[in-house]
């Protein structure tokens, strides 16, 4: 099969699914409203709350909930055959991971910019705030741990990306000033950011960076982490306009740029997919793709991140309510071809079927190696690059997409620390600085205190990411199905996803129970036990407060 057929199919199911279904969406269902005034107008603090332009925030949106996990969860599943991943992510993005988005979104900017957790208070109850703080704050914890054991690596494998992943936060800092302080225009000032960035991709192999093998008794790869948690730290209560918000919109536009060089690349070569559609020769020791293709790709094509970002930080810039779409279902749609261009990547940039089943030896492989190595052959075959910048640019693109998760998700958790301290009248977690510190806190207790000095500890409860993400995700579009059952208006077009992912993610972890008992790994038993509990009695609270609403608006 010719890659570019898939290509142009998949692009153009997804446009479709945003110029068509996406409009439906927000004009028949949540009737996004123009003149409603948002959360960032109604408590523009500078900081947090900042109205923000739809392109500069669709952005932050982007790049923030995208990370590594599009690369290599499309990448990993592959493995099962292209054609079932490409299914999952073409119709996860245009009917779960879009309308998903959206809904977080328009759920918080109706209550105040509250992040999920807290807007489920209102919706359902105080005691399902309380089991889905648990959860949000043990995906969070995943999210930031590995992350900077992720990044970290990527600084040791390929010098060549230090300078230009670590000198995107200079041109961050400047294209923030040069917006919201000197007032220049927005094409001039994002045409200089995209040209700096791709100025410093170009000198970042002559300029390798390498840190020696051990400094203070640490490894190199520790201190890496210790340099993202302390700037992930100092980044979370720097107002969102002076480095979060234009690094992820400089970096958005970079790694859109990226991806069009991939996909013309593809257009040129036309490389042939060697991996078959669907692989009946799996390695030993594979598990079933039902349910685990729907929590091994979780970025993508519909991810519990994203809801957390969406309420988190995206709500509290949204200027104008009708922006959810654009930010909202074009961010997931953003994503989902990143996802798409990882399939491609990972199937038709081996030369033969022998060299795919030398990498897909047993489950697990591939992932972000597959798409940097498949992708920097086809950009070198397609456009010339030498292959050396094509997986420096690549690299680079997977650790700038990983950094401004990470930078998102230390604020995150810092929210949930200062949400705590508002609900249980805690003074000091209710200010910013020291909620930040028990945030991250929290992140290196896990990297070092469980991984050791390598500071790999995240990697432990990794195995619990998909499923604890999947979770997240449904239980968001049952949140605000309940919302919308409230508001008198039609729920199936997220209910329907929700039972579909809940009842695929709850198999999983029942699977991954079994697994993690086999193995005797206690912790993983645990957590899952806890995420399952947690899961289970939000969903039993949410039917509840459904049967109290559905009889009435149903009838109405």
């Amino acid at each position: 099969m010719n890659s570019v057929v898939i290509l142009i199919i998949g692009l153009g199911l997804m446009s479709l699914g945003y110029f068509i279904y996406s409009r439906f969406i927000s004009e028949k269902i949540f009737a996004l409203d123009p003149d409603f005034k948002t959360p960032a107008h109604e408590f523009n603090d500078g900081v947090d709350f900042v109205p923000t332009n739809k392109f500069v925030l669709w952005g932050h949106h982007f790049t923030s909930v995208a990370g590594a996990a599009p690369i290599v969860g499309p990448a990993v599943a592959v493995i099962w055959g292209w054609f079932p991943a490409f299914l999952w992510v073409v119709f996860g993005t245009i009917f779960f991971a879009g309308v998903h988005d959206m809904a977080a979104i328009w759920s918080s900017v109706r209550n105040r910019g509250l992040s999920i957790g807290a807007v489920s208070g209102i919706v359902i109850s105080k005691r399902a705030r309380a089991l889905f703080s648990v959860v949000i704050f043990l995906l969070l914890l995943m999210v930031n741990a590995v992350f900077a054991v992720v990044i970290a690596g990527m600084m040791i494998k390929t010098p060549s990306a230090v300078v230009p992943v670590w000198g995107a936060l200079v041109v961050a800092f400047f294209i923030g000033q040069a917006i919201y302080r000197w007032k220049l225009n927005l094409p001039l000032v994002s045409l200089i950011g995209v040209v700096a960035l791709y100025l410093l991709i170009y000198i970042g192999p002559m300029v390798p960076v390498v840190l020696p093998s051990e400094m203070m008794g640490l490894p190199a790869n520790a201190w890496w982490i210790i340099f993202l948690f302390v700037y992930a730290a100092v980044a979370s209560i720097l107002p969102v306009w002076m480095l979060l918000q234009p690094r992820d919109y400089i970096n958005g536009l970079q790694l859109f740029i990226g991806l069009i060089v991939l996909y013309v690349s593809f257009l040129i070569y036309q490389p042939e997919i060697v991996a078959p559609a669907y692989n009946t020769d799996l390695p030993a020791n594979t598990p079933s793709i039902m349910p685990l293709l729907f929590v091994t790709i979780a970025c993508g094509a519909i991810s519990g991140f994203h809801g957390i970002v969406a309420t988190g930080t995206t709500s509290k810039q949204i200027n104008k309510e009708t922006d959810v779409r654009f930010v909202g279902y074009f961010g997931a749609m953003g994503e989902g071809m990143l996802a798409l261009a990882s399939i491609l990547a990972a199937t038709a940039g081996f030369a033969t079927l022998v060299d795919w089943q030398a990498v897909y030896h047993s489950f697990g492989q591939g992932g972000a190696a597959a798409f940097i190595t498949g992708g920097a052959a086809i950009i070198h075959e397609g456009v010339g690059i030498s292959p050396e910048l094509s997986a420096t640019m690549l690299t680079v693109m997977a650790a700038l997409f990983a950094g401004t998760t990470m930078d998102t998700g230390v604020r995150l958790q810092r929210y949930i620390f200062q949400e705590w301290g508002e609900q249980y009248n805690i003074k000091t977690l209710k200010k910013g600085p020291p909620a930040t510190i028990f945030a991250v806190a929290c992140c290196a207790l896990l990297a070092f205190g469980a991984g050791g000095l390598d500071g790999s500890g995240g990697m432990i409860i990794w195995p619990l990411f998909g499923t604890t993400n999947q979770i997240m995700a449904g239980l968001t579009l049952l949140v605000v199905s309940v919302m919308l059952l409230k508001a008198g208006r039609r729920v199936w077009y997220t209910l329907i996803p929700m039972v579909f992912l809940l009842f695929m993610t709850v198999i999983a972890l029942l699977l991954q129970l079994k697994q993690f008992y086999a193995q005797g790994n206690w912790l993983l038993i645990v957590l899952d036990i806890i995420i399952l509990a947690c899961s289970i009695l939000v969903i039993l609270e949410s039917v509840s407060t459904l049967k109290r609403f559905w009889p009435k608006k149903a009838s109405s």
